[in-house]
Parts: C-alpha cells; structure tokens; sequence
C-alpha cells in the first residue's frame, strides 16, 4: 500500500536552472570548489522547487546528469565515445544521441555515482519528505553502448552491466535509501518485439540484493528524446509477463497515451502498487487542477486510493522549468482535493 493515499510523486529528473546550463559549458571556467557549490545549488533549487509544488516524494533532480544514459558513462571503464555512429542533421530523433563503443570488459571501480547523489539529497532536502533515488537499469543504460569485439549483443552488455548496478543498489540501501526507482523505459519501448520474460528476468537479477530492503519502483515508458516517443504507445505487450516484476510500485505514463490503456493498470494494480503518469511532459499546455482530477478519476475507477500514485508520464528534464512549477503544482493541489473527498 502507498504510505499516501493518491501519492504524488516524480520519476527522477527536474529542469536545470538557465544558469546551471550555461555553467556546465563553460566548466572550464570554474575551478573545484567552484562546482562544487555549484551542484549543491542546484539540487538546493530542484528541492525548493519540487517542495514548494507540493510533492510528496522529492529526488535531486539528477541536478548532475546532463544526460539520462552517458553521464553514467563517465563511470564507467572499457567504453570510447564513438560520434561516427551518430546521424547528425535532419529532426531530433534518438539516433543523434551520443554512443560509445565498448573496448574491453565493462567495470566501475568507484560505483555509479547515485550513493553520492543519494547523501547530499539527504543532507539538503527538508526532514519531513519522502527521498526517492532514481537509477537506470541494466537494459537502459546499454542503449547507447556498441559491442565492439568485447561483447555479442545488447544482450551480453547488458548481462555484464548488471552485477555493476546490482552492486549500486546494495550500497545505496546501505547509505539509508528507503525509496529506489530501476528506470527500464527501454523495457517498455521494446517490449512489443523483444523476449518480456527475459526482461523480467533481468530486472529481477538486478534487485535480488535490496528485496524487502527498500521500496523498490520501476518507471516505463516509450522514449523521450526532445519530446520524441521510440516505443509502441501501448502497455498490452508488457502483459501478462511484467506482472511477475519484483517491485513494490510501477510507474508508467498514461497521458500520452489518452488514458486508453488505463483499465490495463487494473491487473498490475492486483499485484503491486501503481503510479499513473497525469501530467503530459511532451505538451506545453498547462493542465489545470481539474483537468488533473479527472485523470485522477479515471484512475480510481480500475485502481484503489491506497494503491495510487500520481506522477508525470516522465522525467521533467527536457520540459522548460516555468511549465514544469505549473504543472506539477497543479497535479499536488488536484490530488489533495481528491484525497479530501474520500
């Protein structure tokens, strides 16, 4: 059950302030200590931002990952930036964002980096908030990986990539994480032509150590580069087999998709909690909190209050920061007005 009823929550990330863009440019600019405040700015602004809207699980915003996928990258040891692989004009589409190719085995001798993140969100954010930390996993965060000689397939990198996470998700319980989100949006995209149950297999690989440990939640959704989706707008391929996911809460987005597959989330809503993206992150149209209250009544209608949480389909991160305060404010205020029905 939801610690909330009609919980709202996010997936992870939140806009950068203009000024934090600007700066990671220039970075060149500023010396250690210098970024360092820096990031301890912008994760105070991304808490400020999401408490004074309402929310009742914060994260940091990923305040320090200027990309979902390749700023884990950075961790990581065996892999080259390979820019030859990448198309370069024409419409935004996913096949523009950056790639690597994998050069010896994968290893990440100082972690991923989200138990740093996890503790600064805890020294910042206020007491009395739900903390969320929010890593890919294996499936995604081999998306923008070329095999090389070193691996067969996605698949393999994907296996190799797994203990590194699974080791992450350890740590991060050990650093006090009461709340872990595994985003598998490349699960969802690709579940429409890919083998589900082996998804579902490497999901549960990857959480095996932190069961009964922390509440464990999934997002999925079908892509969002530049508010361009990659996968089948539709959740029926991800049926029956994600029903066997290990997690406390899934999260999926449901706006995008006009609530079509809303009676769906009945069946996952029978083994787990669910969290139903309301908010539309690829629309700069405003909702209002009515608007929000009848896609919160949609939901009721095929998933119990105690088992609902309210959320935007996605991460904010490519929505402009103005629009975002909007939104997700609206979304708390509507989804209080419901619990005070009830």
């Amino acid at each position: 059950m939801q610690p909330i009823p009609i919980k709202t929550t996010v997936v992870g990330s939140w806009p950068f302030p203009g000024w934090l863009e600007f700066s990671s440019e220039n970075l060149d600019k500023f010396g250690p200590a210098d970024i360092h405040e820096m990031i301890e700015d912008a994760v105070v602004v991304a808490i400020n931002d999401q408490v004074t809207a309402g929310l009742d699980v914060i994260t940091d915003g990923e305040q320090t990952r200027l990309d979902f996928n390749l700023s884990f990258y950075g961790f990581l040891n065996g892999i080259a930036p390979n820019h030859t692989e990448t198309r370069k004009f024409g419409p935004p589409a996913h096949d523009q964002r950056g790639k690597h190719t994998i050069v010896e085995p994968l290893t990440a001798p100082k972690g991923l980096g989200v138990v740093e993140e996890y503790k600064r969100l805890q020294r910042l954010a206020p007491k009395d908030k739900i903390l969320k930390a929010s890593i890919p996993g294996p499936y995604t965060l081999s998306g923008r990986m070329l095999p090389g000689s070193i691996y067969k397939d996605r698949w393999e990198i994907t296996e190799a990539l797994l203990p590194i996470i699974a080791k992450e998700l350890v740590d991060l319980v050990e650093a006090g994480a009461k709340e872990i989100c595994i985003d598998e949006p490349s699960m969802s995209c690709y579940a429409y032509k890919e083998d589900t149950k082996r998804f579902v297999d490497i999901f549960n690989k990857t959480v095996k150590g932190i069961v009964g440990k922390t509440r464990i939640g999934s997002h999925l959704c079908f892509g969002n580069y530049k508010g361009r989706s990659v996968g089948k707008k539709t959740i029926a391929p991800m049926l029956p087999d994600f029903l066997d996911l290990t997690v406390d809460e899934l999260h999926t987005e449901m706006t995008v998709l006009n609530f079509a597959d809303i009676h769906l989330m009945e069946r996952f809503a029978e083994r787990m909690d669910v969290a139903v993206g309301v908010i539309d992150v690829k629309s700069y149209y405003i909702e209002t909190i009515e608007d929000v209250m009848e896609r919160i009544e949609k939901c009721l209608k095929h998933i119990p209050s105690e088992k609902l949480a309210v959320a935007p389909d996605c991460g904010m991160s490519q929505t402009a920061r103005w629009a975002t305060k909007q939104k997700i404010a609206n979304m708390c205020k509507a989804a209080k007005r419901m619990r005070e029905r009830m």
